[in-house]
């Protein structure tokens, strides 16, 4: 057996390069998006990631740009809790719009995310930003847990 065919390519990159690849960026779109808020939205916003890695991109690196911590129902980041969010508005990376419409007043389309060298499933991912949660984030938080 040839060193490493167990693997599945999914990418251009073998997984463990491919993680490296898109989180500068993903943090500054997501900056670019909590900039363009209203100054009394970005006061309470909160960042709402897929995954550890984009949670992680945004607490690491999004920090120096100004950015609030991110939560997540990834894994650890699940443990953490909503973190204080109210949900009156949130910045959502990735996911699909159908399901933040059923949790949210009005969810729009604030930019898509776009990296060359990451994992297929961080690439062209849309970055929502969802207004009026219909239930308090604490409540719906144990729908969110996803631990892989």
């Amino acid at each position: 057996m040839e060193p490493f065919s167990y693997l599945i390519v999914q990418a251009r990159l073998p997984q463990h390069f491919a993680d490296m690849h898109g989180w500068p960026e993903l943090a500054a779109n997501v900056a670019k998006v909590f900039g363009a808020l209203p100054a009394a939205d970005r006061a309470r916003a909160c960042i709402f990631a897929q995954n550890y890695g984009q949670a992680g991109a945004v607490d690491v690196l999004g920090a120096r740009l100004g950015l609030p911590r991110a939560i997540s129902g990834h894994n650890s980041y699940f443990l953490w809790g909503p973190r204080g969010c109210t949900g009156e508005v949130v910045i959502a990376l990735g996911g699909e719009r159908k399901d933040y419409e059923d949790a949210f007043a009005s969810v729009e389309r604030a930019a898509v995310h776009t990296c060359t060298d990451c994992m297929p499933y961080e690439n062209n991912r849309p970055i929502w930003v969802a207004r009026g949660a219909r239930v308090s984030l604490a409540d719906i938080w144990p729908r969110v847990k996803r631990f892989i």
